[in-house]
């Protein structure tokens, strides 16, 4: 029996409530707007349901992948030929200004996350508001910019292991690094999150400096395009963008894909962009500036196959 016929089999008997789609576009679930066909994916509304299907996956060996925003995201053109699980419906959101505490679900979108929190005089979620994507993906990825990243905001997170089951982490469990947390590696999947914020600032500053940030993104970054943000890690005593646009690489395309004009440290799609065009870009970008620079550039965006 194929992986998926048992997966059909067994969420009719224990989990009759589970939204599932088969063969779902990642094209309509990638803010790079590529990837061909999911064989299943699931979308759990529920923390319970959540865990109760990965135990399952787990025991049952069905190859999954965890989707949260899709902003870091390039999925082959062939598709997957996995159980892909979505955490887009845990969207609970509570925000304590007393205690300074926000709890999210994995799937709650950064921006609403960022404007909640400065509702209610909790700062340091400034950073966080322009950021595309979810509660869990940043975690995922201790996401930042302009100087602030989830680390300094985590307090704990409340996430699924493997073994495990449910567990709540603390921050020193988390193991965040640049661009890293402990979730990296594959293990476990992030449910929800307790943040610790600065109580007691003035929400129309909080709002004022979220307006600014999203002014200076759109001035400098290409938001009109699809794209997974920052393609490349920003290498030690470098900027990834200064690089290649030292290389004269702007502009540069392959197929429907093109490294930025407005900044060199996108790739975008212009248009019927397909996996194949972006990974041969980015070999391209990467082997022009080890040439020219010596530097070698990893790439931040997940590529998956």
């Amino acid at each position: 029996m194929l992986w998926y016929q048992d997966f059909d089999r067994v969420r009719g008997e224990q989990l009759p409530q589970l939204e599932v789609r088969c063969e779902e576009p990642m094209a309509l679930h990638t803010s790079f707007r590529i990837g061909g066909p999911a064989r299943r994916m699931a979308l759990p509304s529920a923390p319970e349901e959540a865990a109760l299907l990965l135990r399952l996956a787990e025991e049952r060996h069905w190859p999954f992948l965890l989707l949260g925003g899709g902003s870091n995201l390039l999925v082959s053109d062939e598709g997957l030929d996995r159980l892909v699980i979505a955490t887009a419906s845990l969207q609970h959101l509570a925000v304590d200004g007393t205690e300074g505490t926000a709890a999210a679900g994995a799937g709650v979108r950064l921006a609403r996350l960022a404007v909640a929190a400065a509702d209610h005089g909790l700062g340091g979620l400034v950073f966080a508001h322009g950021i595309p994507g979810t509660v869990g993906g940043a975690v995922f990825m201790n996401a930042g910019a302009y100087g602030g990243e989830m680390a300094q905001v985590v307090e704990t997170v409340t996430a699924w292991l493997p073994g495990r089951g449910i567990c709540v982490l603390s921050r020193p469990e988390l193991d965040f690094g640049y661009r890293r947390s402990r979730f990296s590696g594959g293990e476990g999947v992030i449910l929800s999150a307790v943040l610790r914020l600065e109580q007691s600032c003035v929400p129309e500053e909080l709002h004022r400096g979220m307006e600014d940030l999203i002014r200076r993104r759109r001035a400098s970054q290409p938001l009109e395009l699809p794209s997974a943000g920052s393609t490349f890690k920003r290498p030690e005593g470098h900027y990834a963008g200064t690089l290649i646009d030292q290389c004269g690489l702007k502009g540069l395309a392959v197929g429907g894909a093109e490294v930025s004009g407005k900044h060199a440290g996108f790739i975008v799609n212009r248009g019927g962009a397909t996996c194949a065009d972006v990974t041969a870009l980015i070999a391209q970008v990467q082997r022009r500036v080890f040439e020219q620079t010596g530097v070698r550039l990893e790439t931040e965006v997940r590529i998956v196959n």
